[in-house]
């Protein structure tokens, strides 16, 4: 894996975006994504959780709720499969999801459709990983052990969706957030292609981009 990680790193350095500037986070100032999800669940009253992608159960093993679903196609969770084949044959729906599979675009986007699909009205889509630091953060393929994936671009593209309104709550990360509802703030964007997006139209606009909110601020808006 580590070999793997210093050719993908290489590739990207020769070939890849030639942007080197950094954004500083400090997340551990800011709340995790489990007390974000445990507070979500006990404020709203929800009954289920879907986690797509759950590793070693970091997340997955500390949620407290009525009846809660792991998929994960090498460790933890409740169903060792992928998120597709889950989706072709699931046929419950659930209060609370949360996306931390797969970290490249087209597999995120199948994520967020299949969610949306199996989601309640008055539910929630969380997603991690959307504010990487630096360009190599987030380059696919994977070049490092610590990695966000290109998640960004699928909560961009989300955000000029009409049908659906998209955040991201600055902690842990980044920790994206999808409603099935009206967009009330829709990005207007000059593209139809956001998986060409770069990392550096994302340095200078990830504020624009992401929607940026705060912990604090989920209770006024769901």
């Amino acid at each position: 894996m580590k070999k793997s990680f210093k050719f993908n790193r290489l590739f990207h350095y020769i070939f890849g975006e030639k942007f080197y500037k950094k954004l500083e986070f400090n997340w551990n100032q800011y709340p995790s994504r489990y007390s974000i999800i445990q507070e979500t669940i006990n404020r709203k009253n929800y009954k289920s959780y879907l986690e797509i992608g759950c590793d070693q159960d970091q997340l997955f093993s500390k949620i407290k709720i009525e009846k809660k679903i792991g998929v994960d196609p090498v460790s933890g969770g409740t169903i060792r499969d992928t998120s597709d084949n889950f989706f072709k044959k699931n046929n419950i729906k659930f209060d609370i999801i949360f996306i931390d599979g797969l970290h490249e675009y087209d597999q995120v986007k199948k994520d967020i459709k299949n969610s949306l699909l199996f989601l309640n009205d008055y539910g929630v889509i969380f997603l991690h990983d959307c504010m990487p630091m630096n360009f190599i953060s987030q380059a696919v393929p994977r070049a490092r052990a610590l990695w966000n994936g290109d998640v960004w671009k699928n909560i961009v593209e989300s955000r000029t969706k009409p049908e659906i309104d998209t955040y991201v709550v600055y902690a842990d990360n980044g920790v994206g957030m999808i409603l099935k509802r009206s967009n009330k703030k829709i990005l207007k964007l000059n593209t139809n292609n956001f998986k060409k997006l770069k990392f550096r139209d994302y340095f200078y606009n990830y504020k624009e981009y992401l929607n940026i909110v705060y912990k604090e601020d989920l209770k006024n808006i769901f």
